[in-house]
């Protein structure tokens, strides 16, 4: 990839030497805790050459292209690490391994949020906040109730966060101004006390939500978050409360089987945060342009919702659904390398040996299969597992299992339906979200606006053409005109109608 200096020629220094071959001009670029400044490169500039077009504008410096962000740096954070080549996620400095062990969600949420673990008092106080903020004005039952039966609950949660935002005026930066929250990063108190209360807001509603969207389906009445009990507790209670008499029968318990409601919360807070992910930049390009934080959210949201991003573990499920047995595994992981079928739960964008989070969820699982009772799915997904941890050409490609391998069983044995698996990505997702987004208001250097360049590949100057002068389409390829689409009932009826009333009837 590079030319290696001689070693007498050769001086440490924290600078980048780039030689222009197109003008024969060096440039010195700055190197800053192992990154460059993209927009130095738009002083980098040449007069157009024979294979530019006008539209590349070389004459302006040079763009950096990267596709996918598979090497941009968007934002200075403090909040979380991964070094995938070696297995390492890091909250505010701590070893997930020893957060996941020792401490709990909300615990965590507050290290995520301000930057240290709290003492008790700060705990205390913290979990109160976020506990008294869990109900939802009674106005938000027809707002649930709009759904069809069968939304996904992913829509329904989408929607319900960037609904929530109409109720609190004062927390919208377009009604309030633009310097809303941004002002805090100045030491205004009173600007910081009305962020942190969004912050109380979204992480006690989260929940309150999703057990909203998870009732809809079900048909059942909604529940009012219940007092005395954990974070995780309130989740559960509301998702399977089911009348006002149960805490009557002395078989019944109002609090959630304790080994169901801890899994959950381990399960938070391995999925609390993961640095810049696709949905915690989709906040930060959102909130930008300084919307109310609810807005950011639900942005976020729509981000998860995408198969790509939230619905791994889901796919995993299907996954093994598919391969029916163990017996059919081999053949399975055949077809992988054939490129005919797709091996979900292994692997991951960032980690290029394990992903850390998967071997505390496997100790989990057996904890809640312990209770719950063995999932018929273990079995295929114990024999993929060590099949394809035994295989070089997946262990070559450095596909081990990931935190969605296991995430999916267990959801599944706790009673969870696929499509709300998404639902629990996000509820401690949130907590991420609102992490970076607070990050990003009390910058020292103020928020600007994410604008990132593109490189135009369209058409140059063309001069408009009257439409009775077009003889067809201009352009040919796939895409390039708009779809045939086939009608049925009424639609199909009223389009039979028409043509009917163009022609005259031999009837």
């Amino acid at each position: 990839m590079g030319k290696q200096l001689p070693a007498s020629e050769l001086k440490r220094d924290e600078s980048l030497r780039v030689v222009d071959n197109r003008t024969g001009k060096e440039y010195t670029v700055p190197i800053t805790h192992n990154s460059i400044p993209a927009n130095f490169f738009k002083g980098i500039r040449a007069a157009p050459g024979p294979n530019d077009r006008p539209e590349d504008e070389t004459e302006r410096g040079l763009r950096v292209a990267d596709r996918g962000f598979l090497n941009t740096t968007v934002i200075e954070s403090r909040i979380t690490y991964i070094d995938g080549d070696n297995g390492i996620l890091r909250y505010r400095g701590y070893p997930i391994e020893q957060l996941a062990e020792r401490s709990s969600f909300l615990e965590v949420s507050y290290l995520l949020i301000y930057g240290a673990l709290p003492s008790p008092s700060q705990l205390s106080h913290f979990t109160s906040e976020v506990l008294l903020h869990g109900p939802i004005h009674s106005d938000a039952e027809g707002f649930f109730r709009s759904f069809r039966y069968d939304a996904h609950p992913m829509s329904m949660l989408t929607s319900a966060f960037a609904y929530l935002g109409s109720y609190y005026g004062e927390a919208n930066p377009s009604l309030q101004g633009q310097d809303l929250f941004t002002k805090a990063a100045k030491g205004d108190p009173v600007a910081l006390q009305n962020m942190d209360r969004q912050i109380f807001r979204l992480i006690g509603k989260a929940t309150t939500l999703a057990a909203m969207a998870y009732r809809v389906r079900q048909g059942r009445d909604f529940v009012v978050p219940p007092t005395g009990m954990s974070y995780t507790e309130s989740f559960l209670y509301q998702l399977d409360h089911l009348s006002p008499t149960d805490h009557l029968s002395e078989s019944h318990s109002n609090k959630p089987h304790p080994v169901l409601a801890k899994a959950l919360d381990i399960l938070f807070t391995l999925h609390a945060d993961h640095e810049m992910n696709a949905s915690s930049t989709t906040v930060l390009q959102t909130g930008s342009s300084l919307p109310d934080p609810f807005s950011a959210v639900a942005a976020g949201c729509a981000s998860l919702y995408g198969p790509l991003h939230g619905g791994a573990n889901e796919a995993v499920i299907r996954m093994l659904l598919s391969i029916g047995s163990p017996k059919n595994v081999p053949a399975f992981l055949d077809a992988v390398k054939k490129r005919q079928k797709v091996l979900s739960g292994f692997g991951h964008r960032v980690y290029k040996t394990s992903d850390p989070r998967s071997f505390i969820i496997r100790k989990v699982a057996d904890e809640v299969f312990a209770v719950t009772g063995r999932d018929p799915l273990l079995d295929t997904a114990m024999a993929l597992h060590d099949a394809a941890l035994k295989d070089d050409y997946f262990v070559s490609r450095k596909l081990a299992p990931n935190v969605d391998f296991w995430s999916g069983l267990i959801y599944r044995a706790m009673g969870f339906p696929m499509d709300f698996f998404p639902v629990l990505f996000v509820v401690p997702r949130v907590v991420g979200w609102v992490a970076h987004w607070r990050q990003m208001m009390l910058s020292p250097s103020g928020v600007k606006i994410w604008r990132p360049r593109q490189l135009y590949l369209g058409p140059s100057t063309r001069d408009y053409v009257p439409l009775d002068e077009r003889t067809g389409a201009f352009q040919v390829g796939v895409g390039m005109e708009p779809s045939v689409i086939e009608h049925s009932g009424m639609t199909k009826r009223r389009k039979l109608a028409e043509a009917a009333g163009k022609v005259t009837s031999k009837l």
